[in-house]
């Protein structure tokens, strides 16, 4: 290895030495501390029992499936929702500057305020949701107190507050796009479906793609915002991988909840990085 070599190695150090302390160094534990029932003085080796547990137990097994849904359905929402927002705020309208300012501004309030907000407003009888449906003839509708309807309120709530930041990256990706392609659009006569169709959804596909990725990882791990609302309720209708471990935790059980950790991390690993690789072969086609 020349002297070049060597020097440039160097640094690498400072980035290795980082990825390693907070990266490498917990996932090794995390693997480690999954296989044994532990405090923080002793631990047993057990094996694979802690995960025998985690599936053989109903209230834990559906953690995952609420996982699941609450992950794709607040992504795609978001993906759909904040695309036709942006294509609104890229047009020719006179308030857009002031509109997007008004998309954006959830992003501003922290996930644990929006759910206490949020659960305010969806309270069965005090609530102002409720207040307005009363209002206008229809009946009260129990937001967070039905196990059918709990976790989908939380959903909305999700997209509520996360696509204001989607919309920023449709916009973004929007502008980037030359002027040319839809002056010669014009020229041939496109309408605004064929100039949507053709131009834009293809040529904003990199920023697409970054949404579905950061969203649906987002959603696999989300936590404050389920547990600010509902904390897992009722019963375990809301419960989700990340509000599972968070139990397990508080109870004591390291191993169990160590396990669930790993578990979820294999879940986002095992969605994510197929289809991130699957996008990417999309947009160099």
């Amino acid at each position: 290895m020349n002297k070049n070599k060597i020097y440039s190695m160097w640094f690498l150090i400072p980035s290795i030495v980082i990825f390693s302390i907070f990266f490498l160094i917990p996932l090794v534990s995390s693997l480690f501390y999954s296989l044994t029932v532990w405090d923080f003085k002793n631990f047993t080796f057990v094996g694979l029992d802690n995960f025998k547990q985690y599936f053989s137990q109903k209230s834990l097994y559906g953690s995952i499936k609420n996982t699941l849904i609450y992950a794709f359905l607040t992504s795609g929402s978001k993906v759909v929702l904040a695309f036709i927002i942006a294509v609104l705020l890229t047009s020719k309208i006179k308030t857009k500057d002031f509109l997007r300012s008004i998309v954006f501004f959830p992003n501003l309030v922290s996930s644990l305020a929006v759910g206490v907000t949020f659960a305010a407003l969806m309270h069965p009888t005090k609530g102002l949701f409720n207040l307005v449906l009363e209002g206008i003839g229809l009946g009260r509708i129990d937001w967070l107190g039905n196990p059918n309807l709990a976790l989908y309120s939380v959903i909305l709530t999700d997209v509520w507050k996360g696509v204001g930041i989607a919309t920023v990256i449709y916009i973004a990706g929007i502008q980037c796009i030359d002027k040319g392609y839809y002056e010669a659009a014009d020229i041939d006569g496109a309408n605004g479906w064929q100039r949507l169709k053709c131009i834009t959804i293809p040529l904003v596909r990199p920023a697409m793609n970054s949404i579905i990725i950061l969203s649906l990882i987002g959603g696999l791990r989300s936590f404050d915002l389920i547990w600010s609302m509902t904390g897992g309720g009722p019963g375990f209708a809301t419960d989700v991988m990340a509000s599972v471990v968070y139990k397990q935790y508080a109870a004591g059980y390291y191993g169990l909840s160590t396990a669930g950790n790993v578990i979820m991390l294999v879940l986002i690993a095992a969605i994510a990085y197929p289809l991130q690789r699957y996008l990417l072969s999309k947009e160099e086609q």
